[in-house]
């Protein structure tokens, strides 16, 4: 049983369309958004520049997924990563997919020579909270607002 980390492809559209899925609709309880606007995000993604993903893939099942968006910083004068998403299906949890994920995200930032790679997670995901400190995460000084 076999882990594969590597970046997203087109011949996986079908099995991350339905991870996502199971991403925005099973774990944060959001609204269902039409498969149109996934696929355009997915393709997007696989373009490259303006975000990627990398994927998590065991025995040629797709298990997980982690998703960076490239914006800028004016106070760094650089460029940054937004790691939007990390997601690793129920039972892959706890067996190091999400580390080897977020591994990945982190050396493409070093790699690529962005200033630094953050993301956010939800107040009541505690689980994602212990993992961020032990992975090395920081907590930052500023309140994140949407509107």
């Amino acid at each position: 049983m076999t882990l594969v980390i590597r970046r997203s492809s087109e011949n996986d559209i079908p099995q991350l369309t339905d991870l996502m899925y199971q991403y925005i609709v099973d774990f944060y309880k959001r609204p269902s958004p039409p498969v149109e606007d996934v696929h355009a995000i997915i393709h997007m993604l696989l373009e490259g520049k303006e975000g990627l993903q990398y994927v998590a893939e065991r025995d040629g099942q797709l298990v997980g997924f982690v998703t960076l968006y490239f914006t800028y910083s004016t106070t760094k004068a650089s460029k940054i990563a937004v790691m939007n998403d990390l997601f690793a299906v129920e039972q892959e949890r706890g067996t190091g997919v999400a580390q080897q994920l977020f591994a990945s995200a982190e050396n493409y930032t070093k790699e690529n020579g962005y200033a630094y790679m953050s993301w956010i997670t939800a107040t009541d995901n505690h689980r994602a909270q212990r993992f961020y400190d032990k992975v090395g995460g920081a907590k930052g000084d500023w309140f994140s607002y949407s509107i």
